[in-house]
């Protein structure tokens, strides 16, 4: 049997790197829309239209396209396409995150959650504890994540793996340089500040102790292959994630998550999000300090 090959679409180029705003028909807003959302789960809806090719519209005259048209096949089919679409996910979504963000929900981690894992692998003379920060951003929770574990003593009593992962492969080259600013320090106390980082410039460096207990990762939470990779967590910390999906997304996410967990692992989200309407896999639990979710025991 003879098999045709298929040729790649080719799309026209500017010569210049205007960010005038470029007017996107609604089928190749929605055919692009659609595409990023296959990709990375992030959903824009009609409404949103604005929005969207307001934050996209510069990346036309950066790649020299004359439209989304373009841009999209430029997406789908340029050898580039990987690096562009680290990009878009970049200005499609905020990374806004800091130190003991929703410190309650740690709190909740630590004197709650992770004494009942210790309790339940009290049979084992050093457990493993497996954490994942999933959609780490730049870095700041899984970090706050390890000084607790060290506040704590938890690095004592386990062996601990704390994975952080992000789509975006700016923010990990954040995480991985380790070094921040004012902003990620708004409700940090002074006390691990001195501790746990140290003077670089007019900025503060986290300190290897710290930085060595994280396992950075570049995966695409859309991508189940490379998520089956992961070895099977205790503890998936999933914080304004689900916020830039749709409905399918996220139950796709959810299920995910449900099949990485060991059996009673504890899904903890933002406090903007739940899995009401999404999915019933999981059991809301109610803590002292904190509301969060875990998978039931088979």
């Amino acid at each position: 049997m003879r098999i045709r090959k298929i040729a790649e679409p080719m799309y026209s180029t500017l010569t210049h790197t205007s960010n005038t705003a470029v007017d996107l028909e609604d089928d190749d807003f929605r055919r692009l829309r659609d595409f990023i959302k296959e990709y990375s789960g992030i959903f824009f809806s009609d409404e949103q239209k604005y929005i969207f090719v307001s934050r996209l519209t510069s990346r036309l005259g950066i790649r020299k396209l004359n439209s989304f048209k373009d841009y999209y096949f430029f997406l789908k089919y340029d050898k580039e396409r990987e690096d562009e679409l680290s990009i878009v996910v970049d200005l499609l979504t905020t990374n806004e995150t800091y130190f003991f963000r929703e410190i309650l929900q740690l709190k909740a981690l630590f004197e709650e959650i992770i004494p009942i894992i210790k309790a339940e692998k009290s049979y084992i003379s050093r457990p493993s504890l497996r954490i994942w920060s999933a959609g780490s951003s730049t870095g700041e929770e899984p970090y706050t994540v390890s000084i607790m574990a060290k506040e704590y003593g938890i690095d004592k009593d386990f062996n601990i793996e704390i994975y952080a992962t992000d789509i975006s492969q700016r923010v990990l080259s954040i995480s991985r340089k380790g070094i921040y600013g004012n902003a990620s320090f708004r409700v940090t106390d002074e006390y691990y500040k001195k501790k746990y980082f140290e003077p670089y410039g007019d900025k503060l460096k986290i300190k290897d102790e710290i930085k060595n207990m994280i396992k950075i990762s570049h995966i695409n939470l859309m991508d189940s292959t490379v998520i089956n990779l992961l070895s099977s967590m205790d503890v998936i910390i999933c914080r304004n994630v689900l916020i830039y999906f749709d409905l399918e997304s996220k139950k796709k996410l959810i299920e995910k998550f449900y099949d990485k967990l060991g059996s009673n692992g504890w899904l903890l989200l933002g406090h903007a999000e739940s899995l009401i309407n999404i999915t019933s896999l999981f059991k809301l639990v109610q803590l002292k300090n904190d509301l969060v979710y875990r998978k039931p025991q088979k």
